[in-house]
Formats: structure tokens, C-alpha cells, sequence
């Protein structure tokens, strides 16, 4: 009876083997190498049989950004002689989508086509990552304003940057303390960006691509 050996989880039936006209059958093969040095070895085995033992081919391609990519990165934006405004790198790193507005449209697109792993430092001219400085965006809020959107005890002090809710409720957007009415009837909100009108360095990780 002809017997069947495993080969790499096959099991070829020697019997099942066709051979050419005139080539005797081999026979006494002790040793059972690797499946294709077998497969070299015999013109009997069916071609097709080959080319699906092939291996497969994996693509190490890395993905890069696109318009809508998730991305997990850590990022650093500095204002001119290097100090940090933003910074993951000390921490966890940021999720966001891209084209969701967590980044200025000009950030966001000094992103697009980079790979995954890269890590790099770009330069923005004064005004391109945020815009120009706005004066009207400085305006003084009256406290009993303050009062109905948020904690009446609260004391501000010049610095605190404030979250308020946009009108439809949807959103915030931020102030920081400018100055302080001595009678605490109004307190001044800078509402431009903290690098509105300024050059901005900023370095990016891209850790992940979605």
C-alpha cells in the first residue's frame, strides 16, 4: 500500500503523483527536506502546487497623512526664543482627526504626506499658523456675565486663560486675563490666539496613522 508522509502540514500521497513518460519513480528518500527543495527536485508535482507555497508578500510600506487621517502624535508649539505654548512630548500623546479644526489649517498641512515614524520640525512665519492679531478681540466682559456662564466665587487673575461656550453651545473658544477692574464690576479677555501675529516652531512625532 503506498504511504503518505506530512509534509509542512500537506499530506501528498505518493501514489497521487504523476510522472512523465519514460522517468522512473524515485524511491528510497530517507530524508524529507524543505517542501520546495522537493517540489525542485520532482517535474511531477503540479506547478499550481508551487505558486501556492509561495509565501506571501506583505507590504512594509509605512501609511502616511491624508485629508481625514486619526492620528496619534506628540507635537510641541513654541513661540519665538523657544518657549513652549504646547507640549505632549511630556506626557500622553494627542488623538485628533485631521480637518476637525484641533490644529490651524496651516499645521495641518505641513502634516499631509508625512509617514508614519517621522519626527521633524517646521517653521512658520509670523502670522501663518494663527493669523494676525486682531485688536477688537480684546474686549472687557462684564462680571455679572461672568457669573451666569460660570462659578459666581470665582477670582481671576491676569493670565487665566478662560474656556466660554460659543453661542449655539456647540464649541468653546479662549480668553486670557488681560486686566482686572478694581471695583471687579468687568474683567479684559485678550480672544486671540497666544501666537496670533508670531512666528511658530512647531515639532511633531507622528506615532500612529488611522
Amino acid at each position: 500500500m503506498p504511504q503518505c508522509r506530512v509534509i509542512h502540514g500537506r499530506e501528498p500521497c505518493w501514489k497521487s503523483m504523476k510522472r512523465h513518460a519514460g522517468q522512473p519513480a524515485r524511491a528510497g528518500l530517507s530524508t524529507i527536506g524543505p517542501v520546495q527543495s522537493l517540489l525542485l527536485a520532482d517535474p511531477g508535482w503540479p506547478e499550481s502546487l508551487m505558486s501556492n507555497l509561495q509565501p506571501p508578500t506583505v507590504s512594509t510600506a509605512p501609511l502616511v497623512v491624508e485629508p481625514g487621517s486619526f492620528l496619534t502624535l506628540h507635537y510641541r508649539m513654541a513661540a519665538p526664543g523657544g518657549a513652549s505654548i504646547i507640549n505632549t512630548f511630556e506626557g500622553k500623546p494627542a488623538t485628533l482627526s485631521l480637518g476637525n479644526g484641533q490644529l490651524s489649517p496651516a499645521i495641518e498641512q505641513r502634516l499631509l504626506g508625512l509617514p508614519e515614524g517621522t519626527r521633524t520640525t517646521f517653521q512658520l512665519a509670523a502670522g501663518e499658523a494663527f493669523g494676525e492679531r486682531n485688536p477688537e478681540l480684546v474686549q472687557w466682559v462684564a462680571r455679572k456675565l461672568l457669573n451666569e456662564l460660570g462659578d459666581p466665587d470665582e477670582r481671576y487673575s491676569v493670565g487665566d486663560v478662560v474656556q466660554f461656550p460659543t453661542p449655539d453651545g456647540m464649541g468653546q473658544y479662549a480668553g486670557a486675563v488681560q486686566q482686572v477692574k478694581e471695583d471687579g464690576t468687568a474683567v479684559q479677555f485678550d480672544f486671540n490666539h497666544p501666537l496670533a501675529g508670531q512666528p511658530v516652531e512647531f515639532e511633531v512625532h507622528v506615532i500612529g496613522v488611522l
